[in-house]
């Protein structure tokens, strides 16, 4: 099993192995390149600054010892960690992100940034989602990296620990803009990196042309029953699909009574919290939907699930804003709305939350400029066009006027920021067979404490 790091699921898109190459005699090499490299940059830079401390010292020498002089006076005005005003030389900016609607959000949006700022220029680069927190470490050192880049806020940990990125500038006007729970997902020991652009979870989609609004089960004892119900009656469609391999989802099934990965603070990497009994007893729930659900794990991946629903053989899918526009492109009559309970009454169940942050390198060579741009992604008109062109979900309190989106919204507010330690880097790869191994029919507790074991194995 591959985990895509990129959208969270197991697919062909996944990064794949080096194919019989000596591994470790590649990476053996790229270290030495590397180190060789960062340390040119490194001393070049120190050598720099001290240069321009140097001129510093010697200018203010010359000036005596006046005060409120106009470099005080625009400190105080825009406050200790504002980004620099652009020194009106030419500048460009290079931006890693996905493509597939982000990367025409970034260039629409550099066009405006440079009408304001004629000096700054834009620079569209394609690096992934899920390729930019290895690339960073390898191509921010080397001097060929971006200015800024986008990366999931579940690898801010790595992010940081690795000194691959900057503080946000204007921290606390950052997070006035934003949702909390987009600048809480980039906060990391107490310091918030990054700038968010969207804010992302899944939700239950609903055929009505297969089940009505008032049908859609509150609990999954409901849906369960229910289930049985339609396949007795509809014996070559689905009552629910979704990607049964992918934690990215199934996590949802373990958070029964508050239950959470790393805990409630998503920080405690004494425990993955995944073999808990309110986990235990959520994937034994899970297990049991194969008794309506019918297909072996190998066959019910993201392409499988998501061409059921789009063909109108299933009732129900879990999966995200992705998939509105070809779900509506099919003709699908669809609503989406919460997931259900874990239990009878109670809560929606819990789904993972991603903030997708916009990241100033530690490496670059215009931070104050890259932090301007980055700022300039999340104003309303910003955030608005993206909405425009991906229908991601904002980070800002912009108005939607999409029924899939305000579904959504909704279940946002039960969903949970994935943790962002640097053990989530184990917890992707070794979820995954755990997920399809239960599905399987493999005894719960055996696969989840095995599971626990290899996340916190390095703790």
């Amino acid at each position: 099993m591959i985990m895509c790091y990129s959208c969270f699921r197991a697919n062909d898109c996944a990064r794949q192995c080096n194919n019989g190459i000596n591994k470790s005699a590649v990476e053996q090499s790229d270290k030495i390149k590397v180190y060789f490299t960062w340390r040119y940059h490194y001393e070049k830079r120190v050598l720099a600054s001290v240069l321009a401390l140097s001129s510093a010292a010697m200018m203010f020498a010359g000036c005596g010892s006046q005060t409120g002089s106009s470099a005080d006076t625009a400190a105080a005005n825009n406050g200790a960690d504002a980004p620099a005003a652009s020194s009106g030389e030419p500048v460009t900016l290079k931006v890693w992100e996905s493509v597939d609607g982000p990367d025409k959000w970034i260039q629409q949006a550099g066009e405006k940034f440079t009408e304001q700022n004629p000096n700054i220029k834009i620079e569209f680069v394609n690096v992934e989602l899920g390729d930019s927190t290895s690339a960073i470490a390898l191509d921010g050192p080397a001097g060929t990296g971006p200015d800024l880049f986008a990366a999931p806020h579940d690898k801010l940990g790595e992010l940081v620990v690795g000194g691959h990125i900057l503080p946000t500038a204007n921290a606390d006007q950052v997070k006035g803009q934003v949702f909390g729970s987009c600048s809480s997902a980039l906060t990391y020991d107490g310091t918030m990196y990054g700038y968010p652009t969207s804010a992302e979870t899944y939700a239950l989609f609903y055929n009505r042309a297969l089940i009505s609004d008032d049908q859609v089960p509150k609990n999954w004892d409901d849906l369960y029953t229910w289930g049985q119900s339609f396949r007795d009656e509809n014996p070559d469609k689905y009552p629910i699909v979704m990607d049964v391999t992918s934690v990215y989802y199934t996590i949802l099934f373990t958070t029964g009574n508050g239950n959470r990965l790393f805990g409630a603070s998503g920080a405690d990497t004494s425990s993955s919290y995944l073999n808990t009994d309110d986990a235990v007893n959520g994937m034994k729930m899970f297990q049991k939907l194969h008794d309506i659900i019918p297909v072996a794990s190998a066959d019910l991946g993201t392409d499988t699930a998501d061409g059921a629903f789009k063909a109108g053989t299933a009732a129900m899918h879990i999966t995200g804003p992705w998939n509105v526009a070809s779900f509506t492109e099919a003709g699908i009559d669809f609503g989406v709305t919460t997931i259900p309970s874990l239990t009878n009454g109670g809560n929606p169940a819990a789904s993972f939350s991603e903030t997708r942050g916009m990241f100033v390198s530690a490496y670059s060579d215009h931070p104050e400029e890259a932090a301007q741009f980055a700022e300039f992604l999340i104003t309303d008109e910003m955030q608005q066009l993206r909405y425009e062109i991906t229908g991601a979900l904002p980070s800002t309190n912009i108005a939607v006027d999409s029924e899939a989106a305000l579904g959504f919204i909704a279940q946002l507010d039960y969903a949970f920021p994935m943790p962002s330690v640097p053990q989530m880097t184990a917890f992707w790869e070794s979820s995954g067979s755990a997920s399809c191994n239960i599905w399987d029919g493999a005894d719960v507790k055996t696969e989840l404490d095995a599971l626990d074991s290899a996340i916190t194995a390095n703790n």
